[in-house]
């Protein structure tokens, strides 16, 4: 069974710093794109950052210069770093891959189960 679990969320004043991490688990034959959504309440469900399987990344607008994901290919893991958090980061957060997974053909996104980040004083 292929799973993406994550783990690192909480609460953190403003300013204040989280790391998430999640790793992907299971009968995984390849990896391309692992990234980190978040949803807040009442809202849609958004992307707050990508990386390729050769290091190459984007950030949504708000998290640039704060927010680092980065990943380590042979853990199959990817981590986001959070820095100067405001309360508006405040969310769920969810580890996105596109897994090439046994048995199948093509690739297909999984999601991870969400961790809780809320930024309050």
């Amino acid at each position: 069974q292929v799973r993406l679990v994550e783990s690192g969320g909480g609460l953190v004043q403003p300013g204040g710093s989280l790391r998430l991490s999640c790793a992907a688990s299971g009968s995984i034959i390849s990896i391309t794109a692992m990234g980190w959504f978040r949803q807040a309440p009442g809202k849609e469900r958004e992307l707050v950052a990508t990386i390729t399987s050769g290091g190459s990344t984007y950030y949504e607008d708000s998290v640039k210069g704060r927010f680092t994901i980065s990943r380590d290919n042979a853990k199959n893991t990817v981590s986001l770093q959070m820095n100067t958090l405001k309360p508006e980061d405040t969310a769920v957060y969810y580890c996105n891959a596109d897994l090439l997974v046994k048995d199948y053909s093509d690739y297909v996104a999984y999601w991870g189960q969400g961790t809780q980040v809320a930024v309050s004083s």
